[in-house]
């Protein structure tokens, strides 16, 4: 199992004391990245890891969460995944990292269904160019799971598995705004949907990253917003939990779920009962007690052990996958000739 590339970062950069080249080169991987224009006529930032001295087994596409990006600790994850021969690419949500927002507005999510469209659009490009015919999954971080998990059900069958680290399947009540604030939301976000003062109880890295220096890191980011979600966006994200807790029985991609047992940001409970329902014949579900919301945050020790299960997962997946493609494409070769 390769080591997480976060063991060489330090509190004020994901690549420690490297150049990014520096970095991309000691783990054998390449990068590139571009924008793409979405059809709302936003410029979305994309970038991808492949492996250069690994034969590419299978296709890795990303999915971050709320204020979050692709650039800073997701990328070393992606770098993990691609080096462990998975071409990988991920996306930035509008308002999000080097991305452009609704209205020129820092994170501002009103509505999801054109999130879930552009990584539609953006992970369908990259499988066509790279790797059409490999097997393929998503991972997902916090929000990023919510929409990982609409992207699966939009998608039926085209995925061949899921994991989602430390989903938003529900807001922890530790977290959500204070009654009776939660309740009139509908209303705010409709009368003043761009309205800052939202409170939640603790900023997002303080709840997250249990290691105070990866506190640190998750701060330094120059493209990192630690202001309040806007009132449109803070009820957005309620409404994602509810409509997705009616609709668990549908998903049916075979699924990892890790999450942290002390997560106040996401609710463990929820990712349990979607565990629970789930359609999945192939899912699989680890509670790490004592963790918090940012798995990438905790000591070493722990990054090592969540994450190698995640990669020994995907291989297991991705072996299985590709088998089952080629019996099918045997299958159709017999029958072709048989007629």
């Amino acid at each position: 199992m390769a080591r997480h590339p976060i063991a060489e970062a330090n509190e004020e950069s994901p690549f420690g004391t490297l150049t990014p080249d520096e970095f991309y080169a000691r783990h054998s991987v390449s990068h590139s990245s571009e924008f793409i224009t979405n059809a709302r006529g936003l410029k979305l930032f994309t970038q991808s890891w492949t492996p250069l001295d690994t034969p590419i087994t299978g296709i890795v596409a990303v999915v971050h969460g709320f204020t979050g990006e692709s650039s800073w600790f997701l990328q070393l994850t992606s770098v993990l995944f691609a080096k462990s021969g998975f071409a990988t690419c991920a996306i930035d949500h509008q308002g999000h990292g080097f991305s452009e927002g609704l209205d020129g507005l820092d994170t501002h999510i009103p509505n999801i269904d054109g999130v879930v469209d552009d990584c539609i659009q953006c992970f369908d490009s990259f499988r066509a160019r790279h790797a059409p015919d490999l097997p393929a999954f998503l991972y997902s971080e916090s929000l990023g799971g919510a929409i990982a998990l609409y992207i699966s059900l939009r998608q039926k069958g085209v995925w061949d598995g899921l994991i989602l680290n430390g989903a938003m399947c529900g807001i922890s009540a530790k977290f959500k705004p204070p009654w009776p604030l939660e309740h009139f939301l509908f209303i705010v976000a409709k009368l003043i949907p761009t309205w800052r003062v939202v409170p939640t109880r603790g900023s997002i890295p303080d709840v997250s990253f249990k290691e105070p220096w990866k506190r640190k890191l998750a701060i330094a980011s120059p493209r990192r917003t630690v202001a309040r979600p806007r009132a449109a966006t803070a009820y957005e994200l309620i409404r994602i939990c509810n409509d997705l807790q009616g609709r668990f029985e549908e998903v049916d991609v075979p699924l990892l779920i890790v999450h942290g047992g002390d997560d106040v940001v996401c609710d463990p409970a929820c990712v349990q009962e979607l565990y629970k329902r789930a359609a999945s014949t192939d899912k699989t579900l680890r509670i790490h007690p004592g963790m918090w919301h940012q798995l990438v945050g905790e000591p070493e020790e722990s990054v090592e052990l969540v994450f190698g299960e995640m990669v020994d997962w995907l291989k297991s997946r991705d072996s299985r996958a590709a088998e089952a493609k080629g019996a099918s494409g045997l299958s159709a070769a017999v029958g072709s000739t048989s007629g």
